[in-house]
């Protein structure tokens, strides 16, 4: 079985890979800001799972350093790194020019710099192993730009996948392997707030079995779920906004 280094693992989409991982078999490295909680899905995972190793470790991603010190302490503590999920984010925004700026650069810097922190930190040791598989939790807004709040959510997102994708050009044919997932609306702490006025929301365990899926899969992208999110991504990319408007 492969060891998974998961961020942001401390609740939501993170915790649920987590559990759905460890039944797999696979060995996990958990961090996040909130070690509390990361003891107690420590604790809750090797009680239904007796044979899986789970380390975890205290990590702000918005501190570039602690980002490789941690990646590099789960690769000593278990002697290679199989995958890392780049799963940490931020939700916050506001419409430009409304007075929230301090918002809009947090999630700027959460969703983008400090993911390519972490993608810098998996790749030094995927590069070193020649092996491993980096996974970038992107979304579904991604595929076209997004009012008001969401403007700088989905600007991030959209700079990730593109990350992403050079990754998997320039590894082409080679034994590292780049996965991104575009995420529809999947159930979480994160958007608890909106869950109810949003379409086609599930819940977070569905979701988070489309995505382990995917991940296990190894494919270079993935709508998840895939319905409706498949069908409805030519639509988000190419559609008049009028139209994206009235659909979404």
């Amino acid at each position: 079985m492969s060891t998974i280094l998961i961020t942001g693992a401390s609740s939501g989409l993170g915790a649920e890979m987590a559990r759905q991982f460890a039944a797999r078999g696979h060995d996990l490295a958990l961090c996040a800001r909130r070690t509390d909680r990361l003891e107690e899905l420590r604790a809750q995972i090797q009680a239904a799972h007796h044979s899986v190793r789970v380390e975890v470790r205290a990590l702000d991603v918005n501190d570039d350093a602690q980002v490789f010190e941690v990646v590099r302490a789960f690769r000593a503590d278990f002697g290679r790194l199989d995958r890392v999920v780049v799963n940490a984010g931020l939700g916050k925004g506001a419409p430009l020019g409304t007075g929230r700026y301090d918002v809009n650069r947090e999630t700027a810097m959460t969703n983008f710099v400090a993911a390519l922190a972490q993608a810098e930190a998996a790749m030094e040791v995927f590069r070193d192993q020649n092996a491993g598989h980096l996974v970038l939790v992107s979304s579904m807004s991604a595929m076209r730009g997004m009012p008001k709040s969401m403007t700088v959510y989905a600007a991030t997102k959209a700079a990730l996948s593109h990350l992403g994708e050079g990754l998997q050009y320039e590894l082409l044919g080679k034994p590292i392997k780049v996965t991104v997932l575009h995420c529809g609306y999947i159930a979480s702490e994160m958007n608890e707030r909106v869950q109810q006025q949003v379409r086609f929301m599930v819940p977070t365990e569905e979701g988070v079995r489309a995505m382990v899926a995917a991940i296990e899969k190894e494919k270079a992208h993935a709508y998840v779920p895939a319905l409706p999110w498949t069908a409805l991504a030519p639509v988000m990319k190419h559609a008049p906004l009028p139209v994206l408007k009235r659909l979404l």
